[in-house]
């Protein structure tokens, strides 16, 4: 049986449709939240404006974010990273672990699109004759040299490519995950997505505030990407199921786990995609 608060005042009412537990606010009944499971919807609608901030379980506590001034960021979820052919597969890295993103991230990026959140995509890739890669002795291009950059490949499909480069087969983002119309895509040439970048004035034009973090690699490009954010005053949710990390993940407490620990301490909050999922369901119901 669907219970209806009235918010009187404003001739309207909130049908809270079986969502668990309601409670208003005393008083003017502005706030009304929605409490499930493994998440909370608090519905604010005082003043002219009408917004809303969903809480999620999360650590080290629960978190708020609004969707309308919330981003899901995708994070190098490219074939060089999680495809057989690509600059990790090539090294003799086993690409599973980020392959396996690709379900969860996928039904995530579903609910942001119905509930109309900015989706930013990022690449990193290279200029074809790696100009943008830093000079011989720069850190960032000795580091690559290991794995190959620039080199001359052939793509799974045939055709002529190479790694780390723009607008080759290596740099494209999975196809299962293929941006949609809509969606940002930074091209971004270190690890973090806001070094020489369009994003922090992507991100401020829209008024975003809160981040959403797939992608890979945990400790490298995600949390490089989320330090940076956070120094930005960005409040910045990792998101555990979809994110992941090669190096040292077959250890007793791997790269991936140490990040998330860094992160939960002091750079902002882990959940699990299904709580950001239930979340944005239960506010669609509501509204």
């Amino acid at each position: 049986m669907d219970e209806i608060l009235p918010l009187r005042g404003y001739g309207r009412r909130l049908y809270s449709r079986g969502f668990g537990l309601a409670v208003v606010d005393a008083g003017r009944l502005q706030r009304v939240m929605v409490v499930g499971s493994s998440s909370t919807t608090l519905l604010d609608l005082g003043g002219m404006g009408m917004e809303m901030q969903l809480s999620i379980a999360a650590r080290p506590e629960a978190v708020s974010f609004d969707p309308s001034r919330t981003a899901v960021m995708v994070i190098d979820m490219q074939n060089d990273f999680g495809c057989r052919g690509g600059m990790f597969d090539r090294a003799g890295l086993d690409v599973a672990p980020i392959a396996h993103l690709v379900q969860p991230i996928s039904r995530l990026l579903e609910a942001a699109r119905r509930n109309a959140l900015l989706i930013v995509y990022t690449r990193q890739e290279h200029n074809a004759d790696l100009s943008d890669a830093g000079n011989e002795d720069a850190p960032h291009r000795i580091k690559h040299k290991r794995l190959n950059i620039g080199a001359a490949v052939v793509a799974p499909n045939g055709i002529q490519s190479q790694i780390l480069v723009r607008d080759t087969w290596n740099t494209a983002i999975i196809p299962e995950l293929e941006p949609q119309p809509g969606d940002a895509v930074i091209s971004k040439h270190r690890y973090s997505a806001f070094f020489e970048t369009s994003l922090d004035t992507l991100l401020r034009a829209r008024r975003i505030n809160t981040l959403i973090f797939t992608g890979a690699t945990t400790s490298i490009c995600v949390e490089s990407t989320v330090r940076d954010a956070t120094f930005r005053d960005y409040r910045c949710i990792v998101l555990r199921d979809c994110t992941a990390e090669l190096i040292a993940a077959d250890t007793m407490r791997s790269n991936h786990e140490a990040s998330l620990l860094a992160i939960e301490l002091l750079f902002g909050w882990t959940a699990e995609s299904e709580a950001v999922i239930d979340a944005l369901s239960r506010s669609a119901k509501a509204g």
